[in-house]
């Protein structure tokens, strides 16, 4: 009686915040040091090849850049997190360096961005450019007027807005320009199939729900992960970092998980 007594004490003077349950935590995704954690997957490689050191670490930065290649020739290419995520908030910073590829299309100039429920490294053709997902655009101010970061394409992809589906394949959002070099903070909260919301240095700039695959995508072809068994609604995925033509750095990339049904 006496033990069971004092065990009963012992729970009730434990702190109060003792029974609260935990907030969820931000946890780096990048290191600082190496690509651990990431695979890399260029067009005409094998997963796990970084041909011409696309993906490089210098100075705790993350570094998208082509000073070692010959020419682009297409290869576009993409960083994927090793494992899936489904509900969450991803940070990061990112800024764009130098020049593209002479021989890179037009519309990459100082363009890159990251992809959600994305396809693995493992799960892509050789010669796919990019996997089936969404992209949280990066863009900077090319002297032409106004350049919104912080769009949504969607490649191999659909989504919905307030209800109605919207097949365009890019949704712009409300951010405004900024300049080439300027770091600039991105956040982009996952709510599985729900919703998701995007924000650039704190403020939203564009949100949206039901994201679903696209089975007449020319470029990023989903009917054949439907005719696998996939299911049409995008609930989870892994996250890539883009490489398409132009030098690209990254910094400070935390995750902070978040409880499936649950509020920020």
């Amino acid at each position: 009686m006496k033990s069971t007594i004092a065990c009963t004490l012992s729970l009730l003077l434990l702190p109060f915040s003792s029974c609260k349950s935990a907030e969820p935590e931000w946890v780096p995704l990048f290191n600082g040091k190496d690509l651990g954690g990431w695979t890399p997957k260029i067009v005409g490689s094998a997963a796990g090849e970084n041909p011409y050191n696309t993906f490089h670490v210098e100075d705790g930065i993350l570094k998208a850049c082509y000073d070692q290649y010959p020419k682009f020739d297409g290869k576009f290419g993409h960083l994927y997190t090793d494992v899936s995520y489904s509900h969450y908030i991803l940070r990061m910073e990112y800024r764009f360096d130098g020049q593209k590829m002479a021989d890179a299309p037009g519309y990459v100039n100082f363009n890159s961005g990251v992809m959600v429920h994305s396809q693995g490294a493992k799960d892509l053709g050789k010669d796919q450019s990019f996997p089936i997902s969404l992209e949280f655009q990066f863009l900077a101010d090319e002297g032409n007027g106004k350049r919104s970061t912080g769009n949504v394409c969607t490649p191999g992809t659909h989504i919905e807005i307030d209800g109605k589906l919207v097949t365009q394949h890019i949704v712009e959002s409300s951010a405004p320009t900024f300049a080439p070099e300027e770091w600039v903070k991105m956040e982009i909260e996952v709510r599985g199939h729900d919703e998701i919301i995007h924000r650039i240095n704190g403020k939203e700039v564009l949100r949206y729900q039901k994201p679903q695959l696209d089975p007449t995508c020319r470029i990023c072809p989903a009917q054949p992960l439907l005719d696998a068994g996939a299911s049409k609604d995008l609930s989870s995925g892994h996250i890539a970092l883009q490489a398409e033509g132009h030098p690209v750095w990254f910094r400070n990339i935390e995750i902070k998980k978040l409880p499936v049904g649950g509020k920020k």
